[in-house]
Parts: structure tokens; C-alpha cells; sequence
């Protein structure tokens, strides 16, 4: 099973990231053994993380959140599903 995760850093900016294992890669971001952006910004804590059967799923997913806003990712992590949909409607 792979992951796709999002943190809530020290400094409340979000990190999306994808894995096997959701709880060594929080320690590793702790550690410092993470990525260089959650570095300086630790501790972090996980807010959201969702399951997939491959790999190549998890990173598609990991790309398309990468993408999105702030206050997208927060709905997400919320639940907020209303406000989602209406985040993601494409303006003209």
C-alpha cells in the first residue's frame, strides 16, 4: 500500500508528500532526515493522508495536490467537500 500525506509545518504552511509508511517518513521529517522544505520548519504533524494500491497512483495524487491551494488543502483535511467543490470550479 502507498500513501499521500499532507503536513502541517511549524510555520502552518502545508507539505505534501507520498510514501509505504506514513509514520517512519513523519519521523524522518522530524529528524530532519526529511525533505530539505520541512527541514527548518519542524516539528510537523500529519493533518491528512490517503491510501492507494500503487505507486504510480500515489504520485499522481501527490502531484495533483501539490497543485492546489492552501485553502483547497485545508478543505480536504477538513472534510469540507461543499467548499471543495466550489474551490474547484474553474473560473472564467
Amino acid at each position: 500500500m502507498y500513501y499521500v500525506y499532507i503536513l502541517r509545518c511549524s510555520d502552518d504552511f502545508f507539505y505534501v508528500g507520498s510514501t509505504k509508511n506514513v509514520e517512519a517518513r513523519i519521523h524522518a521529517h522530524n529528524s530532519g532526515r526529511g525533505a530539505t522544505y520541512t527541514f527548518k520548519r519542524r516539528p510537523v504533524r500529519l493533518m491528512y493522508a490517503e491510501a492507494f494500491e500503487t505507486e504510480v497512483l500515489a504520485i499522481k495524487r501527490e502531484c495533483q495536490l501539490k497543485r492546489w491551494s492552501a485553502v483547497k488543502k485545508q478543505s480536504l483535511i477538513d472534510g469540507n467537500i461543499e467548499w471543495l467543490r466550489r474551490l474547484s470550479k474553474r473560473r472564467t
